[in-house]
């Protein structure tokens, strides 16, 4: 109930502090990418598998085609959006779906339903948790881009190393996270170490 009550009033105190930013960005991308949405939504999975829209600030070219698995780099990332990404400006908007109550600030990142249906028996779990914005294997893999880049096969070092990592790191927060601990990984988050 205090994770919830947290969420909400922290979600709502930084829409009203961060718009200017967000104004900012938005104007940017509407100059640099003309044409295209402002707004990237996507249906992830959430809490007990419920579908919901993720939105964040676009930072590719549309109509990519590409993969749900982005790598450093990749020529679908515009020059903003690669900008936008490395300082995590894109994430912005999640806001509002915290606000909602869909996400949380800290949890298992929400994955699209193709990720999400692999996941069986216990490893299902994770899903009784509300999606987060960070969580600790958001802070693990901060630098996700870039590892996938090094890869000569980044989707499957992705769906063989990183994405079973993450499951695991999830399921030991799920079983162990406190309201200080998600404290401390917003500070970790925001101040890296």
């Amino acid at each position: 109930m205090l994770k919830e009550i947290f969420d909400r009033v922290m979600a709502l105190f930084g829409l009203l502090i961060l718009w200017p930013i967000m104004l900012v960005v938005a104007i940017l991308i509407a100059v640099k990418m003309p044409g295209a949405p402002i707004l990237f939504r996507q249906k992830r999975v959430g809490q007990h598998g419920r579908l919901f829209t993720l939105v964040k600030f676009r930072t590719m070219k549309p109509d990519h085609g590409g993969s749900s698995v982005s790598v450093a780099g990749e020529s679908r990332i515009t020059p903003l959006g690669a900008t936008l990404r490395r300082y995590k400006l894109d994430e912005l908007p999640e806001l509002w779906n915290v606000l909602r109550g869909e996400m949380s600030f800290v949890g298992p990142r929400p994955d699209v339903p193709g990720y999400a249906d692999r996941l069986s028996g216990t490893d299902r779990e994770i899903l009784a948790l509300k999606p987060g914005i960070t969580g600790p294997a958001t802070l693990k893999y901060r630098n996700e881009e870039e590892l996938l880049a090094s890869q000569a096969d980044p989707h499957r070092y992705n769906d063989e190393v990183i994405f079973p990592d993450k499951v695991r790191i999830n399921l030991q927060y799920l079983r162990q996270h406190t309201f200080i601990g998600d404290i401390k990984i917003i500070i970790n988050t925001l101040i890296p170490t």
